[in-house]
């Protein structure tokens, strides 16, 4: 027969042991973090898509520049998929960039306030 005191005790035990894993690893922080990231991550692509990457196609001679394709011996090279996502990327990254740095600088300017 099992003991319920023991049962219990190792619950407890066990409980404890997780939520101090969740405070040391700071994983309901990671979480948190992967979900706004996610949400981030639509915003700058549909900030890249659908209005940086509409100006790019009015620029560029015959505006389909995504469909240029190379073809040798047989195989086909995607030239314009792969400008079209290097620019996604450098898009993407520059407004990366530019939101963590304002983010840096912030806490830089909350940190001194603490301070004083």
């Amino acid at each position: 027969m099992v003991d319920k005191k023991n049962v219990i005790e190792k619950v407890k035990q066990n409980r404890s042991d997780f939520m101090d894993f969740l405070n040391k690893y700071n994983v309901v922080e990671l979480a948190i973090g992967v979900v706004i990231g996610a949400a981030v991550k639509d915003l700058v692509n549909s900030i890249a898509n659908d209005m940086i990457m509409p100006i790019v196609g009015i620029i560029s001679p015959g505006g389909s520049w995504r469909s240029l394709v190379f073809s040798i011996a047989g195989s086909e090279f995607k030239v314009g998929n792969l400008l079209g996502a290097t620019l996604n990327f450098l898009i993407i990254a520059g407004i990366v960039f530019v939101v963590i740095k304002k983010i840096l600088k912030v806490d830089k300017v909350d940190s001194k306030k603490k301070v004083i």
